[in-house]
């Protein structure tokens, strides 16, 4: 599979208020957060308070730049630590909105010790905005960047070659940037890269296209951010339904709206968040319990406060009520009928190692996989990533940031279907049953010998 870099993309038009989810990620120093601060700012999404105290603070530093003197990363380095050492630490989520969409970012550190923060924003975002920048090219952290984002299988990558300036805005920097990221992230498998060169201090192609870069033609950050389908528009249509059931509603309280006494009385439903599909009133669906055999039922009403409804799709949280009354409880799983494989206590998975805890063949640990967690004991470790060759090498345990694989045994059967179909329901945790830390967070993949790509990301 060919990566591409080409900017000028036929880029699709969109409805008004759809969410987009996006983290930033890159090496120590290129630039993250006053990015971020620069979108934030350019698009108008800075409250008056806000950006007089960031101008007071500025100005208190002595700090320079075209726009105003702003320091703008101070816009997302919330904690005090981060704002006394000019680095970030956490994970710092931001909301704003343009005309044509509503967004949720993840402002992820750039240190190697935080790469687990970087997992984190980016498990759940739409696309990843990769930082490099134009003086160094692609690096280490780059590459393992470029793992997790494969790794993560998140849709879009969008690649800021920032500090353009510092480059006198040279186009031939930018071409060998963007041949090298094309390189590796055909090697990844990354289905898709587009490069923007940016000034993230001056505001060059963030939010208003530069006059500076004549040769470059593409949109600009904000522009393919708007642009860029998300997650569920890609996915939910084709994929089936999936209700991971989070808990169990009874009658409480007063009469609940379009129900008599007869019907309140006997009302039970499970409440959970629908994380692949659409249900129907009607559907056929199966209920896994971990450990029992499967049952089938019909949906009989989809509630959503206080309101029944048709049909719901993902990602909405709503309340299922079933025609059978079966004992169903968190942990378990609904799912469309005939469509969930046959749950199985071996569990193979690519693992990003999150904790200074290493990892060790015959390790006692739980699972959370959807709302279900189970006891587990790592039977084997079979290989580490290589951020050099991206091939996987041997290894008996894993340890703080390392990607590599494991076979797992459970404690209980449960559903497991490859993270490379599903995103959502293929994702687990590997958690500390001591202190219930989390010690990793894993994707499911085919058993080995189910597929003849080997591949550790897919």
């Amino acid at each position: 599979m060919t990566a591409s870099l080409d900017a000028s993309l036929d880029l699709p038009t969109l409805e008004q208020g759809t969410l987009f989810r996006f983290a930033t990620a890159g090496s120590v120093d290129d630039g993250k957060s006053t990015l971020v601060g620069r979108l934030l700012h350019d698009s108008k999404a800075i409250l008056a308070d806000q950006l007089d105290a960031v101008a007071r603070t500025s100005e208190a530093r002595g700090f320079g730049g075209e726009k105003g003197g702003l320091d703008l990363a101070l816009l997302t380095d919330g904690l005090r630590a981060e704002r006394e050492q000019g680095i970030t630490i956490d994970v710092a989520y931001r909301y704003f909105a343009t005309d044509r969409r509503t967004f949720i970012l993840a402002d992820c550190p750039g240190h190697v010790q935080y790469t687990k923060n970087t997992v984190t924003g980016a498990s759940t975002a739409d696309a990843v905005v990769l930082l490099i920048d134009a003086r160094k090219g692609v690096l280490e952290q780059t590459r393992r960047h470029l793992s997790v984002a494969a790794l993560l299988r998140v849709p879009h990558v969008v690649v800021a070659v920032n500090k353009i300036d510092l480059v006198d805005f040279s186009e031939a920097v930018f071409s060998t940037i963007s041949a090298d990221v094309a390189r590796v992230a055909g090697e990844l498998g990354l289905r898709e890269a587009v490069a923007v060169p940016v000034s993230a201090l001056d505001g060059d192609n963030v939010v208003d296209r530069s006059d500076r870069t004549p040769w470059y033609e593409g949109p600009t950050m904000l522009e393919l951010l708007e642009t860029l389908p998300n997650t569920d528009e890609l996915d939910d249509a084709q994929e089936a339904f999936r209700f991971p059931v989070q808990t169990v509603l009874r009658p409480q309280g007063a009469l609940a709206p379009g129900l008599d006494e007869d019907e309140f009385r006997d009302y039970r439903a499970y409440a959970g968040q629908i994380t692949e599909g659409i249900v129907r009133v009607g559907d056929r669906v199966t209920v896994v319990t971990p450990g029992q055999t499967a049952r089938e039922t019909i949906v009989a009403g989809i509630d959503v406060a206080g309101r029944s409804l048709r049909e719901a799709a993902a990602p909405l949280s709503v309340a299922l009520r079933l025609a059978d009354e079966f004992d169903v409880a968190r942990g378990d799983t609904i799912a469309a009928a005939g469509t969930l494989p046959e749950s199985t206590a071996d569990l193979y998975g690519s693992l990003c190692w999150l904790s200074t805890k290493p990892l060790r063949e015959g390790a006692k640990v739980l699972v959370k996989h959807g709302t279900s967690t189970v006891r587990a004991l790592v039977r084997s470790v079979s290989g580490r990533l290589d951020l050099d060759t991206f091939q996987v090498t041997p290894a008996s345990g894993l340890e703080l940031n390392d990607i590599g694989e494991a076979q797992l045994r459970l404690a209980a059967p449960l559903p497991l279907e490859p993270y490379a179909a599903h995103r959502r329901t293929g994702a687990f945790l590997v958690i500390d049953p001591q202190d219930g830390a989390t010690l990793a967070a894993g994707m499911v993949r085919e058993h080995p010998g189910d597929s003849e790509d080997e591949r550790y990301w897919i």
